[in-house]
């Protein structure tokens, strides 16, 4: 992070991440990369890919776990709080109202359309993201090898979770310790 920029306020915190709510149709985590990373300069790439690991550990959303840690990092638990609450407050709103219209319209044929194609579009900027999350690993082949190791076991093998991360993650760091040391 920028030595120059000062933290975020906890006014600061909540209105980036009502932003993310807000645009974060699909998922926000996108949304939430690009506000924290690019910009507002919060964190560096490397911080939050490593930030995001981290979060994915603990239960819950992990773009609710990044708020969190983030608004706690900077604000304790008025940050953590404001962040929270900026990220769910529209959403919140938005699904209920959201639902309701759609009760009345499924099965119109245009609105299922529709959300056909939010969902190929919402795909594709995920998929992007992930290529920013992942770009920080780059010149790192161990790390790239843990990655592809961690995507084929879950993704492919279908190792459940609960088990895949605690096993992985407690191989990733024996491996990467040996081979850093």
């Amino acid at each position: 992070m920028p030595e120059t920029r000062p933290d975020p306020s906890v006014a600061e915190l909540f209105s980036g991440f009502f932003l993310v709510g807000v645009c974060g149709f699909g998922g926000v985590l996108p949304w939430a990369r690009r506000m924290i990373v690019e910009q507002r300069q919060w964190l560096t790439p490397a911080e939050f890919t490593e930030m995001l690991g981290l979060c994915q550990f603990l239960p819950g959303g992990n773009i609710m776990n990044v708020t969190v840690a983030l608004g706690s990092r900077f604000r304790g638990i008025a940050g953590a709080a404001a962040a929270l609450v900026g990220l769910l407050a529209a959403p919140v709103a938005i699904v209920i109202a959201l639902g309701a219209i759609y009760q009345q319209y499924a099965d119109v044929p245009a609105v299922k359309r529709a959300f056909v194609a939010l969902s190929a579009a919402a795909c594709g900027y995920l998929l992007a993201t992930a290529m920013k999350i992942v770009a920080p690993l780059r010149g790192r082949p161990v790390s790239i090898g843990i990655a592809i190791v961690t995507f084929v076991a879950v993704a492919v093998l279908r190792v459940p979770l609960l088990l895949a991360l605690p096993v992985l993650a407690l191989g990733s760091a024996l491996l990467l310790a040996k081979v850093e040391a």
